[in-house]
């Protein structure tokens, strides 16, 4: 009995992650078997006879975060988001560095709000980062960027504000706040 609770455990916990409605769960896994059942099969049967009653979550979502908008500028390497960086503090840019990977769920959630402000916002260059790049991990250390999403915002050149996580609301407060025109 306590494997089928495992295995629900653990499929609820995925169906949340991905945003998969779980209202219809208990059509998903039946009924709990019986004491009896459970002794008869061994632990191998058990879950995999458990884990085939799963639908397949992997082939209803794209593992990738959404595409970047036109408005938004991918970054590949080290040089090339070094140079980038030079330019916005010495020509005092206002600019968005978006730090993002492709397996989180919070980064997909958010990335076509980050592309609308970017819309809503043309006099601010944002910068898309995938932190799972070979080419970025150094300077990802030296930036600390330990979490994504994490934005960057530069204002003038200058590091003005920095946001953890998908807060939608907190993000259009820091964009407005740095780079509404008046």
């Amino acid at each position: 009995m306590a494997r089928n609770w495992v295995v629900r455990s653990l499929a609820l916990r995925h169906a949340m992650r991905n945003r998969v409605l779980t209202l219809s769960f208990n059509r998903i896994l039946p009924s709990l078997p019986s004491k009896s059942s459970l002794l008869a099969t061994t632990a191998a049967a058990t879950a995999s006879s458990q884990l085939s009653l799963l639908p397949s979550f992997h082939h209803s979502r794209s593992l990738s975060s959404a595409s970047a908008p036109s408005d938004v500028v991918l970054v590949n390497s080290e040089e090339e988001f070094n140079n980038i960086l030079t330019k916005v503090r010495d020509d005092s840019l206002h600019a968005v560095f978006y730090f993002t990977a492709a397996w989180c769920g919070p980064c997909r959630f958010i990335s076509p709000i980050v592309g609308e402000l970017s819309k809503k916002y043309p006099h601010v260059t944002t910068y898309k980062i995938d932190i799972d790049q070979e080419a970025l991990q150094g300077t990802l250390g030296k930036l600390q960027i330990s979490s994504v999403p994490t934005l960057h915002f530069f204002q003038n050149g200058k590091k003005a504000d920095e946001l953890i996580g998908a807060d939608v609301a907190r993000l259009n407060y820091i964009t407005e706040k740095l780079f509404k025109k008046d």
